[in-house]
């Protein structure tokens, strides 16, 4: 099943975006399960948050994923929502 991850950064959280970015995107390859991946932006081009597109087994898959990525661990997320989504198009 594909699950979309999206999530919004707490504010004024740039600076733990940065410092665990390389842990975020060596989970990510190390896990397997990312189809598609970034950030959103805010007005100034400034990260904010995410939207993960990943190809899972459960929405519990999908929560244990999401628990375990680092930027979570490292208190990033203000708000992270976890939906199944169906691919239409590209």
């Amino acid at each position: 099943m594909r699950v979309a991850l999206i999530t919004r950064d707490n504010p004024d959280s740039l600076q733990i975006r940065l410092d665990n970015r390389d842990a975020h995107l060596a989970y990510i390859a190390e896990t397997g399960v990312v189809e598609m991946a970034g950030p959103f932006l805010d007005l100034n081009g400034q990260m904010c948050g995410s939207m993960i597109i990943m190809n899972v087994d459960s929405i519990a898959a999908a929560q244990t994923w999401a628990a375990n990525d680092p930027y979570e661990k490292a208190g990033l997320f203000k708000h992270v929502s976890i939906q199944e989504w169906k691919k239409v198009i590209g």
